[in-house]
């Protein structure tokens, strides 16, 4: 049986394997120094062996440039040839002749519109502006206080000004302002959209 001394090569290996074993002192601190060497490994690697700068498409046989994406940086987005919603041109409104339900339903709104007696509520003008308002415009309606509308009663019958099939803008003459009222085309019917007062 072989005598083990404490010299040559072999006690020398045993002394660096043994180390780390020596105590749990020892031992983190070699896992600690590792992960820093593989850390370490991890982040100058790739910078000294270099990036790919050019790879040639199988099917096509151009060249496509690749490159990395640093970390939290999102990658691009490939453009693609499909057709988007924007490419295709706007489509201009059709002109139309007056939509009879549109003209009556500005008819019955502006009536709505000027009865408002004296000690209505908000709630109680609204009520009967909703029936022939859009849902999104009724907020801004809301915001009108029925005490403040100059007008008592609709004076003359409505005069249009442009048609299409989805709207129709019109003016209704009342003992105050005229009315400019758009009516739109929605699921529930014509509804109104919008208001102005005009002198």
């Amino acid at each position: 049986m072989p005598i083990r001394t404490n010299r040559g090569r072999a006690a020398v290996y045993r002394r660096l394997w043994g180390w780390p074993l020596r105590s749990p002192r020892h031992l983190m601190g070699t896992l600690v120094f590792l992960a820093i060497l593989v850390t370490a490994l991890g982040i100058v690697l790739p910078k000294v062996v270099g990036k790919p700068q050019a790879k040639a498409s199988p099917t096509t046989g151009t060249t496509t440039s690749v490159t990395a994406t640093p970390p939290g940086v999102a990658a691009p987005v490939p453009t693609s040839n499909l057709p988007t919603r924007l490419s295709a041109p706007l489509a201009t409104p059709t002109t139309a002749a007056p939509n009879g339900d549109a003209v009556r339903v500005a008819k019955e709104w502006a009536a709505a519109w000027v009865d408002h007696p004296a000690g209505i509520t908000s709630e109680q003008w609204l009520a009967k502006l909703k029936p022939f308002t859009t849902e999104e415009y009724l907020p801004v309606m809301a915001s009108v206080d029925p005490a403040n509308v100059p007008a008592t009663k609709v004076t003359g019958e409505p005069v249009v000004g442009t048609s299409y099939t989805s709207s129709v803008q019109l003016t209704i003459p009342t003992d105050g302002p005229k009315l400019a009222i758009t009516v739109v085309n929605t699921n529930a019917g014509w509804r109104v959209a919008d208001y102005d007062q005009a002198s």
